[in-house]
């Protein structure tokens, strides 16, 4: 990858946003925004399909199918702010309450399994969805098989807090009470879309994170075609920190020990640009300008929390960040 970022130029730009769960859905809020704005003209999201728990595993469970939890709340953040959007995001995010056996279903995880069964295409039923919502970007699943991920957890055998324990599943390893060490995922070379890949060879960027670090960011590296298709780009790859350490995930973790986590499970990935929040990183400053020069990156520190003190992106602000690294505005 060019880590070159001086010629950004001023056209729209080509964006594909890595993750899972509610940090992409944060990335994607705001990235949308871009979009509204004519500064990205072509937004693509490559969603983690590991989960195991609520409505997604049961539907899993039950149909074979890919988890569609992470896919629809990525299809929910691409509706627009207009009647039409903000109707219909309420309508895919809707679970139903009651005592019965749909409790805690998701109308949107619904439908999608239904079009899957329907169409018989993991891709195409996405698309569908899209269309039906009017969403202002595509969704994709970073592999075509449900997946697992299997860590390798320390801490967890009394009297032994260097014994390693195999943690499996995607909620197991997301509230494990030890200290991750490595992460695996199973199969371990699964099919990826055609379209993931061309999306992100056709790239300007590639946005990695924020999100659960261990569950729904560094899984999408260990998948053998998707982490080529990284390497090979000529897209900058923008890595954006989580505000704040993560229970179960990554306990005691700084700033810096996230990059340096991401750069042991991939280490030919090239990294342009390292995007954090300035209140966040406080103290932690110093440590994190060394590691990401160590990396052969540029640090953007930018107000990106919400306000109410919460350790989440906010949208409005983080479509802010987006902008100036992407060579608009600045």
């Amino acid at each position: 990858m060019s880590s070159d970022l001086l010629g950004a130029d001023q056209r729209a730009q080509a964006v594909v946003a890595l993750g899972g769960g509610h940090g992409l859905h944060a990335s994607l809020s705001a990235l949308r925004q871009l979009v509204d704005d004519l500064t990205v003209d072509e937004l693509t999201a490559v969603v983690t399909v590991a989960d195991n728990g609520g409505s997604s595993g049961r539907l899993r469970g039950e149909f074979g199918v890919l988890p569609p939890g992470d896919l629809r709340m990525a299809l929910a953040a691409l509706c627009g702010d207009d009647e039409w959007g903000a109707t219909w995001a309420k309508v895919l995010q809707h679970r139903f309450e009651g005592d019965g056996e749909m409790r805690g279903h998701v109308v949107g995880n619904l439908l999608i399994v239904g079009l899957w069964e329907l169409l018989g295409d993991h891709v195409d039923a996405l698309d569908w969805v899209g269309r039906l919502l009017g969403a202002k970007g595509r969704v994709l699943p970073m592999a075509m098989t449900p997946m697992d991920i299997t860590a390798e957890v320390r801490g967890l055998v009394a009297g032994d807090p260097d014994a390693l324990t195999s943690v499996r599943g995607q909620v197991e390893v997301a509230t494990t009470d030890g200290v991750i060490t490595e992460i695996a995922l199973e199969p371990a070379d699964p099919e990826v879309s055609p379209a993931v890949v061309d999306a992100i060879a056709g790239a300007d960027w590639v946005v990695l994170g924020p999100g659960s670090w261990f569950s729904s960011v560094l899984p999408h590296l260990l998948v053998p075609r998707l982490r080529e298709a990284l390497v090979a780009t000529d897209a900058r790859l923008v890595v954006v920190l989580n505000l704040d350490e993560q229970a179960g995930e990554t306990g005691g973790f700084g700033p810096a020990d996230h990059l340096a986590v991401l750069a042991e499970h991939a280490p030919d990935l090239g990294i342009d640009v390292v995007l954090a929040d300035r209140t966040s990183v406080g103290e932690d400053l110093g440590e994190l300008e060394h590691t990401v020069a160590a990396l052969g990156a540029r640090l953007v520190v930018d107000d990106l929390a919400r306000a109410d003190g919460t350790p989440r992106h906010d949208p409005v602000k983080l479509a802010t960040a987006y902008a100036k690294v992407f060579g608009v505005g600045s």
